[in-house]
């Protein structure tokens, strides 16, 4: 999750939340980063031969210079064309992203700004919550990740975001945020009406500033995706987020994975679960958690009638038959749930996967009975007869489809091969494809090798 797009909806899939975060012909980028041209290599090169130490180095000098007056003049430049902005890594520091955000005043075309990895700073925080607050550009995703933005600068960036609603996706990973920044975020989540996509992994978030910003989640009404991996929350952090998920409408999608939450917080956590009607993918991958922890998750998605629960990570957890079988009992219930764990006790996690019989081969058994296409048999699966279907949906389908015997495990396999992204499996990547290159032998030719 590249990933990382304006009303909630509650009955909204994972893709319908990423399609809306998604402007309509927004595939035209400008990479801007300096290039010397061949040309102007050769010429340089040439001189250079004849030119003492000196004067190569007041040639380069004056090179370097003409270099970067021109990367200002283009950020200067308003283009009706060019939709999204790469400038991730360039260095542009502080006049730089002043003369891109004099540039951004005139253009309203531009929808999608990166300008992670530039070291921004106080100053560059500063310079861009000023425009944010202006809040008259089309500008709807903003990457600022890996900027060295301390607590001050989320006292500025957020001030901003409490009255502009036009940012819709924000990262602002790999920065260094702790206490007090999350309550500004915390704050600035109660307030904004805005944003559906925060990631904040990789900051420096403890108890007291994850409580802060569980607690703005629990009045907002537009996010749906948060990342606050990589951070500190611990039990009491978990706390405040089962509060959260007990209240909050809107999230679907949660990574809370190498947080130091135990089994104690996956307990906190699963009592907001219990009532949660919305969130359909949890991670937890990282996190000190054993079975006790596993089955509290479970069993708070059992005892929810109405849980849209499909995904829940905890990949590093090894489980038990016993487990196992309760789950099962759980996704008879819920069929859209799958749980990624890594293994059973006692057994390596190669030897506790269910091999079985590869899927598509059973698939296209079934197919060529019928006398119809593998396409055409997905399609079957969905109502609106699309080539694409949402994750859970088509998990659903299939574990509910009476014609083809097959498990979740197998299911899992299918997700893979449908070209998974973003939450929905594309049934178009098989019109085109031989399908008797991509089926596993059969047993008989597995016992002969």
């Amino acid at each position: 999750m590249d990933d990382d797009d304006n009303e909630p909806v509650e009955s909204e899939t994972k893709d319908e939340a990423e399609a809306e975060l998604t402007p309509q012909n927004s595939d035209v980028t400008l990479y801007c980063e300096a290039e010397i041209l061949p040309s102007v290599e050769k010429e340089k090169a040439a001189r250079e031969d004849s030119e003492t130490d000196l004067e190569i180095e007041d040639t380069e000098k004056f090179f370097n210079i003409g270099q970067k007056e021109l990367y200002l003049e283009a950020c200067k430049l308003s283009n009706t064309t060019v939709l999204k902005l790469e400038l991730g890594d360039n260095c542009i520091q502080e006049e730089g992203i002043m003369s891109l955000m004099e540039m951004l005043h005139e253009n309203y075309y531009l929808q999608e700004l990166n300008v992670s990895d530039n070291n921004l700073g106080l100053e560059g925080a500063r310079i861009i919550s000023n425009f944010l607050q202006e809040n008259n550009s089309s500008l709807w995703k903003l990457k600022l990740s890996g900027n060295s933005f301390k607590e001050e600068c989320a006292a500025l960036l957020c001030q901003a975001l409490s009255s502009n609603y036009r940012i819709r996706s924000l990262n602002l990973s790999h920065n260094e945020f702790s206490d007090i920044g999350g309550e500004h975020l915390g704050q600035m989540l109660a307030l904004n009406v805005g944003l559906q996509s925060l990631n904040l992994s990789w900051n420096r978030f403890n108890i007291r500033g994850a409580v802060a910003l569980c607690n703005g989640l629990r009045s907002n009404v537009t996010l749906k995706k948060l990342d606050v991996s990589m951070n500190g929350f611990g039990n009491e952090g978990a706390l405040a987020l089962g509060d959260a998920l007990r209240l909050n409408s809107c999230l679907v999608y949660v990574d809370v994975s190498r947080n130091g939450i135990t089994n104690e917080g996956a307990s906190k956590i699963s009592k907001g679960l219990e009532n949660n009607e919305c969130l359909q993918v949890l991670k937890l991958f990282l996190n000190p958690l054993s079975l006790e922890g596993a089955y509290s998750l479970i069993m708070a998605i059992k005892r929810n009638p109405k849980s849209r629960m499909e995904d829940i990570d905890i990949s590093n957890v090894l489980v038990s038959e016993q487990f196992v079988k309760v789950l099962d009992g759980v996704c008879a219930i819920h069929p859209q749930l799958d749980v990624v764990y890594k293994g059973l006790q006692g057994l390596s996690a190669k030897k506790s996967i269910s091999l079985g019989t590869n899927p598509m081969r059973l698939i296209q058994s079934y197919t060529e009975q019928k006398k119809i296409s593998v396409v055409e048999f997905f399609r079957s699966l969905n109502p609106t007869g699309l080539m694409t279907m949402p994750v859970g949906d088509f998990r659903k389908a299939m574990i509910q489809q009476s014609n083809i015997p097959i498990n979740r495990y197998q299911v899992r396999e299918l997700i893979k091969k449908l070209d998974e992204k973003k939450g929905v499996v594309n049934f178009s990547s098989l019109e085109k494809e031989d399908l008797s290159k991509t089926v596993e032998p059969k047993p008989e030719e597995l016992q002969s090798t």
